[in-house]
């Protein structure tokens, strides 16, 4: 998902490199590349939520603060409610109204591709959707809910011009899914869903839209 901003705005969102050193051109134009696709995702998304909160819900839209990437093997990396977050994971923090991830888990994705990096942020922004939305909005399997919202979210910013969906992304995602399922704590099904249900509950909200995922 090679997706780029049509206008030069990125810039606002000061999300840091925070991982291991990277050498050599190739490696570095691979880091410069996923902190690109990091930085769109963060854009779109919050741009979809702000856009579109009121075609769904009552009240006002409240987007959660990025902390974004942390080393997952840093022991100063960042908390939530006292617990460190865990390597290899993506979080929303409901106490804190933040979302981070590790640098790590972005990395070992872009190994399959960029589609992804695209999913996490869609995912864990979805949970703080979930958190100011109305609770009779909401499913009991709130993990599969958020990748539903995830793919709406990402499909209605493609139809408003925020983003380009590429041929090929969706298979992208459920490749990655497939092959990191139960390696790291964001794809462990026991509280995520197979990787199906997730694929399943992904599609579906690329298909159909938000109204698709709620209760």
């Amino acid at each position: 998902m090679s997706a780029r901003l049509r206008l030069a705005v990125v810039t606002i969102l000061a999300l840091t490199w925070v991982g291991g050193g990277v050498s050599g051109a190739e490696a570095a134009v691979k880091a410069d590349s996923l902190q690109q696709d990091i930085r769109t995702a963060v854009y779109a998304v919050h741009r979809f939520w702000s856009a579109h909160w009121s075609d769904y819900f009552p009240g006002g839209y409240s987007p959660p603060r990025v902390l974004g990437s942390y080393d997952g093997r840093d022991p100063a990396r960042p908390a939530c409610s006292g617990h460190k977050m865990l390597p290899y994971n993506a979080s929303y923090c409901m106490t804190q109204h933040f979302i981070a991830w590790d640098i790590n888990l972005m990395r070992m994705s872009y190994t399959y591709g960029d589609g992804l990096v695209y999913q996490v942020i869609s995912h864990e922004w979805s949970h703080a959707v979930q958190n100011r939305m109305p609770p009779r909005y909401l499913v009991p399997q709130v993990e599969l809910q958020a990748d539903c919202m995830g793919g709406a979210a990402l499909a209605g910013a493609s139809r408003d011009g925020t983003l380009t969906w590429e041929r090929g992304d969706n298979q992208e995602i459920a490749a990655t899914l497939r092959g990191l399922s139960g390696d790291t704590p964001w794809t462990n099904p026991r509280d995520h869903g197979s990787a199906t249900e997730r694929i399943n509950a992904f599609n579906t909200g690329v298909r159909y839209g938000v109204r698709a995922c709620l209760a």
